[in-house]
């Protein structure tokens, strides 16, 4: 079962050869669409691949993307971005999983790897990205997903393939421009949307994007516009099983925190059966509650936190959830139990400094 990787490209000099190169164990056929770049992107993906290919811009990521497909010569195929590297995959066990689930879509877990307050960070999720051309497409001005060509829902299986992203690591001033450039196709795309006359097909879309409307807000610091949109897109009936659903109920929460609301987001209590399942949610809980000054609740949502052996955040689940009681114990005069749970943190730099001080 031969594979075909897929990749759109502009100006992306900086990331696509670490992209490609990662490509060379797989040995499959490599697919370069090129949107115009003024920069040695495609010189660099020559390198790698004569299949290099020139679409003209259009403000349509979808567009791009389905040209790509169009250009792959095998029936499967695997989509990146130039900021997308594989960091592991058993070809093997991939290529039996495709013979298996020839009419399904694989998903992939994609590790974002981004610096905060000077702090290497990780945030874990799983995307679909593996599927039969023939079948699928890609559809959505921004932050396109894959649909079944025909329409209609579709399963989906977990593939071993973990690749690596860094296109969260930006200066404030690429962040700026990102979240401007993603905001303007969003909107365009949200009016479409209100536009249809089918109201179930609506009903089906606009969520997604508004919650893109306000990752993309948040992404720029705008957090009030940010809140706006996460409250817009739950007033809709989802499946609150969805990982973007989950993603916007917690970056709702953290958009009330950091907009200096934190009385508002003690809400959150109410949805706590629906979605505290996980130590995500958990620590934003043990976050909501230090913040309203509920440190005796504060402490045990950090403490059940760590009772999991994964989380999508990295550290919630362990240093960063003992960092939080450790300066809850510490602003409470408790010294002693402070510094138990800084040592619990081993060497998170944030831990060790407040150690040093105590």
């Amino acid at each position: 079962m031969e594979l075909s990787v897929c990749i759109i490209a502009k100006n992306e000099e900086k990331n696509i050869e670490r992209c490609l190169k990662s490509l060379t164990p797989l040995n499959s056929e490599i697919i370069v669409v090129d949107t115009g770049s003024a920069d040695a992107t495609k010189t660099i993906a020559r390198q790698y691949t004569p299949h290099v290919f020139e679409f003209e811009w259009c403000d349509d990521f979808a567009a791009a993307k389905n040209f790509a497909l169009q250009k792959a010569s095998n029936p499967f195929v695997l989509v990146l971005d130039c900021d997308e590297s594989i960091r592991s995959c058993d070809m093997g066990r991939l290529k039996d999983l495709i013979a298996h689930h020839p009419k399904q879509v694989g998903r992939i877990q994609r590790v974002n790897l981004f610096t905060q307050n000077e702090l290497e960070q990780e945030y874990t999720e799983w995307l679909n990205r593996i599927f039969s051309r023939d079948l699928y497409c890609y559809r959505g001005r921004i932050h396109e997903q894959v649909e079944a060509a025909a329409g209609g829902d579709y399963e989906t299986y977990q593939t071993p393939v973990v690749i690596c992203h860094t296109g969260y690591d930006l200066t404030p001033d690429e962040r700026q421009r990102k979240a401007e450039r993603n905001r303007l196709l969003l909107q365009q795309e949200y009016e479409r949307l209100c536009g249809l006359s089918d109201e179930k097909e609506r009903d089906r879309q606009l969520p997604y994007i508004i919650y893109q409307l306000g990752k993309s807000c948040y992404m720029a610091k705008d957090y009030g516009a940010a809140a706006a949109y996460f409250s817009e897109g739950l007033s809709f009936d989802l499946n609150p099983k969805l990982e973007y659903v989950i993603d916007m109920v917690e970056t709702y929460g953290y958009a009330l925190l950091n907009g200096g609301r934190a009385e508002e987001a003690l809400f959150f209590e109410n949805i706590y059966d629906e979605f505290g399942k996980t130590a995500d949610f958990k620590f934003l809980m043990g976050l909501i509650y230090m913040n309203n000054e509920c440190f005796d609740q504060a402490v045990s949502e950090f403490l059940k936190a760590t009772e999991f052996a994964s989380c999508r955040t990295k550290g919630v689940n362990s240093y960063s959830a003992f960092y939080n009681i450790g300066v809850i114990f510490e602003c409470l005069g408790k010294k002693e139990k402070a510094a138990a749970f800084y040592k619990k943190c081993g060497d998170y730099k944030p831990a060790v400094r407040q150690l040093a001080g105590l």
